[in-house]
């Protein structure tokens, strides 16, 4: 098979994942596709809930392990689609529907060179690994799969990043805060007012910076996004309900932060929803990074989380697509960078 051929069958599953709704918990239909998918290229696969992993069939447990990653859920559609999402459309060199970009294009085109490395010498196991959840962060996505996988040493995480490796990603912690108070009728000026006793709180989160600030992510930040409180007009409320959504940089830890803006509150409480999407990274001196900057690739800080919060082995985001189309209305994928991001995949493993 050349490579327009398997760019040919990258870009037909796709377009059946496309077709094949797969909201976060809800991918079972998208992950039976695969499934025939790969039963009808004579790849062996396991699965576990809607994850599903393929090894080389020359497995050597005396070899290093490179995982190559993505995940096959989506976030729900935006209201503003011009285009039926769960259909796939094209228009010249571009795929539209939900999930082309983000991470459908990643996830077709690493199997795709999965495939082809299959027949090429190798001094390393390759594994491929689907996985569900990826946009909630949920407990049945990578975290359910991992147990179940050999040892991994390095990983290739196909998220969009225009074919750049993005070698740190900052982490995410999200965390609820209360404040309360006493309620009564707002025209006597009864009661203790929740929103007023959140108010210095509220003020500390949106003006305190964090000194240590990345190189490649910049520094850690914190925003509070909602804020919950009152029932009508004429009375005063007795419960303020906040989230923050805190976005860490390498140097900070989730558990430290949280740590430290529960002892910073006056009057609020403060509950962490979890601790576990820590910031990750690798370093740019490992064998891969090298190969990808003597490509002429450069390495970058990225914002958005992945499964690679997850992964406690050095791994990186390197995809097909842009980051600013995902979670966003008449998404698209050029075929154009699916075929490039196969062959690209190929090249950098090729004697690795």
């Amino acid at each position: 098979m050349e490579l327009r051929d398997y760019t040919h069958d990258a870009i037909e599953l796709l377009k059946a994942l496309i077709a094949t709704p797969s909201v976060s918990r809800d991918e079972t239909n998208a992950a039976n596709l695969i499934g025939r998918y790969l039963d009808r290229w004579g790849l062996p696969y396991g699965r576990e809930g809607n994850n599903l992993w393929v090894g080389c069939p020359d497995w050597d447990n005396n070899r290093p392990t490179v995982m190559l990653n993505a995940h096959l859920d989506t976030v729900k559609p935006v209201a503003t689609w011009t285009r039926d999402p769960f259909t796939p459309i094209f228009d010249g060199d571009l795929l539209y529907g939900l999930g082309s970009n983000d991470c459908g294009g990643g996830l077709v085109s690493l199997l795709q060179a999965y495939r082809i490395l299959l027949h090429k010498p190798r001094s390393y196991n390759l594994l491929w690994v689907a996985s569900a959840e990826e946009e909630v962060s949920g407990q049945d996505g990578f975290s359910r799969v991992l147990p179940h996988l050999p040892n991994i040493d390095v990983a290739i995480v196909g998220e969009p990043t225009g074919m750049q490796p993005a070698i740190a990603e900052k982490g995410l912690m999200v965390i609820d805060g209360y404040a309360d108070g006493v309620s009564g009728h707002a025209a006597r000026e009864e009661g203790v007012n929740a929103i007023y006793e959140a108010l210095d709180d509220l003020v500390f989160l949106r003006d305190y910076q964090f000194r240590k600030a990345s190189p490649l992510l910049g520094p850690t930040r914190m925003t509070v996004t909602v804020v919950e409180a009152g029932t009508q007009h004429n009375v005063i409320p007795d419960h303020l309900h906040f989230v923050i959504d805190v976005r860490t940089n390498e140097y900070y830890q989730n558990e430290f932060l949280y740590e430290f803006l529960r002892k910073k509150m006056k009057k609020c409480r403060l509950e962490a929803r979890s601790f576990r999407l820590h910031s990750s990274s690798i370093p740019e001196t490992h064998p891969l990074v090298q190969r990808c900057i003597a490509m002429g690739m450069r390495p970058f800080g990225s914002p958005t989380l992945s499964d690679q919060a997850l992964m406690s082995f050095p791994s990186f985001k390197l995809g097909p697509g842009d980051s600013s189309r995902s979670h966003s209305a008449d998404e698209f994928i050029r075929i154009s960078e699916i075929e490039h991001a196969i062959q690209t995949y190929v090249q950098l493993l090729e004697n690795y």
